[in-house]
């Protein structure tokens, strides 16, 4: 199946520069308002993106489907599109929508293009300074349009402090009262895009997420398997897939042989 990453890039600029931007630092009470709690916010920017997106991405590739974070707030269903044969494009309209509506600049747009499961494309975009990393399966990962390196290697012995120092004191207190799952061993940007687009540039090494809603991370998957990424679930080692409705918690490391170090830093949880 073809489609025009290029194309897609254009789109994802014009609807940033027409629908997010200007009301970045302008939003009024009436236009936030909390969907499943008080940090879980929808503003009209992330409405109005998403209708746009969906219009043009459908458009640039007929007989696809479409999976927007808030169309899936209000009918759950349409997740069904991620099991089928058609093309479906995944949307997060704004990601980081809590720092978005506080003025910070860590927020993105996020579209993956996925087919019976496997991601074809990933694209994310930074409206704050215009920056779209984005990878094509099999064609490797590109910031604009320069291609992207391979990840560096990580030492076992720079992994091994910087775990000590960042988790150590987490982590008995995440195997007590989290039911196992692992602590974070980075600071968190509170936007997925965002830490993905670091993890692909290579000034994050690791990341763990729990929370795996396919709009967050997808196209960042892809982008980041690209440069030679590794990511596993844990508890079990599978890789991440769109369609897998479990929640978990994934771990992302530069190589397979740093993710085995981390896994085992952490004590194996």
């Amino acid at each position: 199946m073809k489609f025009d990453s290029r194309a897609v890039i254009g789109i994802i600029r014009q609807v940033a520069e027409r629908e997010v931007l200007p009301r970045f630092g302008r939003l009024s009470r009436s236009d936030i308002r909390a969907k499943g709690g008080p940090n879980d916010l929808v503003t009209v920017a992330d409405l109005e993106s998403e209708r746009a997106l969906a219009a043009a991405l459908t458009a640039l590739l007929p007989g696809s489907r479409v999976i927007g974070e808030e169309a899936a707030a209000a009918d759950a269903s349409i997740m069904d599109a991620l099991r089928g044969d058609d093309p479906v494009w995944i949307l997060d309209p704004v990601d980081g929508t809590h720092n978005f509506t506080r003025g910070r600049p860590d927020f993105a747009i996020i579209v993956a293009l996925c087919r019976g499961g496997s991601i074809l494309g990933g694209w994310i975009h930074r409206p704050l300074g215009g920056q779209t990393v984005w990878a094509v399966a099999g064609e490797g990962a590109w910031l604009d349009f320069d291609r992207l390196p391979e990840l560096s290697k990580v030492s076992v012995r720079e992994m091994r402090a910087a775990l000590a120092r960042r988790a150590a004191r987490r982590l008995d207190r995440a195997r007590a009262g989290r039911g196992g799952l692992l602590p974070r061993p980075v600071p968190r940007m509170f936007c997925a895009g965002c830490e993905y687009m670091a993890l692909a540039l290579g000034s994050l090494h690791v990341c763990q997420f729990d929370r795996l809603k396919p709009w967050d991370h997808a196209a960042g998957i892809l982008i980041h398997r690209e440069v030679g990424g590794f990511d596993a679930h844990v508890p079990g080692g599978a890789p991440y897939r769109p369609d897998d409705p479990s929640d978990g918690c994934l771990l992302i490391a530069p190589d397979p042989e740093t993710w085995k170090t981390l896994h085992r830093v952490l004590g194996g949880v």
